[in-house]
């Protein structure tokens, strides 16, 4: 054997000391190793077959989500008014309301925990609570635990309350199919 073929090529044990970590050293904390840095990533975008992270905000049902927005339009251009509807028809001690108004609660999710509280014979506040700021549960997730999910008499007694919100607003409504035969001659511009 030659001496050439015992010793590796110079290249080869730079490329060697280059690449391997120095002896003693620690990795960051909090480092990765590439493979996983691209198992995260792949995790963080849906693929093919692969769930789509919930989105907290909605109730499950696209007609109570476009009223929450539209509550939260209302809110702010009419506070006070909106303030009342809570403390009047929600049982909402109007102090709390406006403060978490103050704390960056979106008027249509303050609505919509009150709306659930009142149709499944709870308070605001415990609704509140169960929700959390930042929210812990999706409205969708949180209303079906309390027995008011989309497909419940608990939800349509909520979305049967914003329309009678509305009608106390004197704000314009379109009217889902349902609603539409709870309320006939509302949402056909007389609401």
């Amino acid at each position: 054997m030659t001496r050439f073929e015992r010793t590796p090529p110079a290249w080869m044990l730079l490329g060697i000391l280059l690449l391997a970590p120095c002896a003693g050293a620690q990795e960051p904390p909090g480092a990765r190793t590439p493979d996983e840095v691209q198992e995260q990533s792949s995790a963080d975008e849906p693929g093919d077959g692969e769930a789509v992270p919930e989105d907290l905000s909605t109730t499950g049902d696209a007609w109570v989500d476009a009223q929450l927005a539209d509550i939260g339009r209302y809110a702010q251009r009419y506070p006070d008014s909106f303030v009342d509807e809570l403390a009047r028809y929600h049982d909402a001690p109007r102090s709390v309301v406006t403060s978490l108004l103050d704390d960056g609660w979106e008027p249509g999710d303050l609505y919509f925990a009150c709306a659930l509280g009142g149709v499944t014979g709870r308070s605001c506040r415990f609704v509140i609570g169960q929700r959390g700021q930042p929210p812990q549960a999706s409205w969708s997730a949180l209303a079906a635990q309390l027995g008011a999910g989309v497909d419940t008499a608990a939800f349509a007694r909520l979305k049967r309350g914003i329309v009678e919100s509305y009608v106390r607003w004197a704000r314009p409504l379109e009217l889902d199919a349902e609603l539409s035969r709870a309320f006939p001659g509302l949402g056909d511009g007389e609401g």
